[in-house]
């Protein structure tokens, strides 16, 4: 039966993420789901997303946009995003992308015009960067940039009190509108993990590989975790984020 990964955070990390698609070994029918911040921090950005329009090539992939890859993507269209991205790994990217030829830089471009927001499959799985706010879920979202930006739901998650019946009047609405959530963007190494985190239904992928983690994947179904090593170890004359 093929399987579902998701894969978290990646921030520029080429040689991590190579090792982590080798330690899964994904078969051409199975499903790779990317949940964003492909760029911005480690020194190969552009080459990362040419390795995901080559994974694309080989599996079924789907490619959720991140607040990192959104300022990307107004740099490559020509508009400067806010001054934060720079000293959030944007200085990093800029070098990244501007080895590439023009005709790369278009084909860039497009794979960013084409992320998704969210993606929910058959099974009421919402696979989202960051979360959303909407009591009505991710489609009824007035600013599309929570959808990589909100920390609330994975917040209300970890503050939620697990006895109350997921019929109660008090059962927060948003956790209740799908079978699991699938997010990146809060790396687990602020709370002293090192693997993926789960609260409630929501399914935490991001381990820090931005800073002192490592990138890492999960099978939907059997709940199986991957890793990579810890990304610092591949880029030892680099910082990353660490500040």
């Amino acid at each position: 039966m093929p399987a579902t990964y998701v894969i978290g955070d990646i921030h520029g990390a080429l040689k991590a993420l190579k090792q982590l698609i080798e330690r899964i070994a994904p078969e051409p029918e199975d499903t790779l789901i990317f949940l964003g911040d492909y760029v911005d921090g480690w020194s190969e950005s552009a080459e990362v997303i040419s390795y995901l329009m080559e994974l694309e090539e080989q599996y079924n992939c789907y490619f959720i946009k991140g607040n990192h890859d959104a300022w990307c993507e107004s740099w490559l269209m020509g508009i400067m995003p806010e001054e934060s991205w720079t000293r959030n790994g944007g200085m990093a990217t800029i070098a990244s992308f501007n080895k590439l030829s023009p005709a790369q830089r278009l084909e860039h471009t497009a794979f960013f015009n084409a992320m998704r927001l969210y993606y929910i499959d058959d099974l009421d799985r919402l696979f989202v960067h960051a979360g959303f706010t909407s009591t009505h879920g991710p489609t009824k979202e007035r600013f599309e940039p929570m959808l990589y930006w909100d920390r609330s739901l994975w917040e209300l998650a970890l503050a939620m009190d697990t006895s109350i019946p997921i019929d109660s009047l008090r059962y927060p609405r948003r956790l209740a509108l799908f079978k699991e959530i699938y997010i990146g963007h809060t790396p687990s190494t602020n709370y002293g993990e090192t693997k993926p985190m789960t609260a409630v239904n929501v399914h935490n992928v991001d381990t820090g590989a931005a800073f002192k983690g490592k990138i890492s994947a999960i099978n939907v179904v059997t709940k199986e975790i991957w890793q990579s090593d810890v990304v610092q170890s591949f880029y030892p004359d680099e910082k990353g984020r660490n500040t």
